[in-house]
């Protein structure tokens, strides 16, 4: 009788790898306040995309016959203005959804600019290291330490005041403000990983220093940076706000949330939503960012996951 061959054991296959966006969402849904700063910051940014067909009005119409017109849940308001309107008439629901839109491009633009010219001088600093570099290297991280070494309102004032108040002006001065914060995390960083094996390697197999330092260097640098630059737009509306409410920012009538705080503070004791609604909408929409740039770091960097 023939023996027959006993099949050999099998051990159970382990999981499946998660693509690595499903692991990211994993990681940052773990933070639930996170989940729910998205959702809000999501909404936000699709009012302030769909602002000229979700506000019932004009941001600049005004309506004569309802000047300071209190908000619909008051005694003596009605659903024509669900918000209220200003000191001029004009609908604050209306001027808050447009608002949206003005403060989230301030905040993208400083932080896209920021970050594309931080990046460079960063690497700059790293990539020009040697007889001439050193000079290089000393000559910005000292520019980058004398401008954090002034307050950021105080050195985004003095920016507008030399400029002249305007929306571009303003994007200006608070791109100057927070450029030292990139600069500084990219030269960190960027030193950090030269002394990696992974970059010996490359320089033994003749990559350009150039190349190297953007193909090679940069890519591992960038979960900082990325969490730097979520966290910086919220900082950039808040920045904007303050040079909005001093009068340096963004000019009437545009509908900007600092510019309406300051439109309305006059009025804070005899009709107060007029102050109350702009500063919520500061309030959450900052807190939102932060909350959700708080999520993305803990993706970004396994050591903060919560356990």
């Amino acid at each position: 009788m023939a023996d027959t061959a006993v099949p050999a054991a099998t051990e159970p296959a382990g999981p499946a790898p998660r693509p690595p966006l499903r692991a990211f969402w994993d990681a940052f849904s773990e933070n639930r306040g996170a989940v729910g700063g998205l959702a809000v910051v999501l909404l936000i940014v699709l009012l302030a995309i769909g602002a000229d067909w979700v506000s019932p009005y004009s941001p600049t119409e005004q309506f004569r016959d309802a000047v300071r017109a209190v908000p619909m849940w008051v005694e003596g308001g009605s659903s024509r203005f669900v918000l209220g309107t200003d000191s001029l008439g004009r609908d604050m629901l209306t001027r808050l959804i447009h608002g949206a839109r003005i403060s989230l491009f301030i905040g993208l633009a400083v932080m896209c600019v920021s970050f594309v010219i931080g990046v460079g001088l960063g690497l700059a600093c790293v990539a020009l290291r040697g007889t001439w570099g050193t000079a290089v290297d000393v000559a910005i991280t000292r520019v980058m330490d004398l401008i954090m070494a002034v307050p950021s309102l105080v050195l985004a004032i003095l920016v507008v005041a030399v400029l002249g108040p305007s929306l571009t002006n303003t994007i200006v001065a608070v791109t100057i403000v927070y450029l030292p914060r990139y600069v500084r995390l990219v030269r960190a960083s960027a030193l950090a990983e030269l002394e990696r094996d992974y970059v010996t390697a490359a320089r033994v197999s003749g990559v350009k220093p150039l190349r190297l330092m953007l193909s090679t260097v940069l890519p591992n640098c960038l979960s900082p940076l990325i969490v730097q630059a979520a966290l910086g737009v919220s900082d950039a509306i808040l920045e904007a706000a303050a040079l909005g409410f001093l009068g340096l920012g963004a000019q009437a009538p545009t509908a900007e949330w600092g510019t309406m705080l300051a439109d309305a503070r006059e009025f804070i004791r005899s009709d107060p939503w007029l102050v109350t609604l702009p500063g919520l909408a500061i309030l959450v929409t900052v807190v939102s960012i932060n909350l959700a740039g708080d999520g993305l770091r803990d993706a970004l960097d396994p050591k903060m996951r919560r356990s």
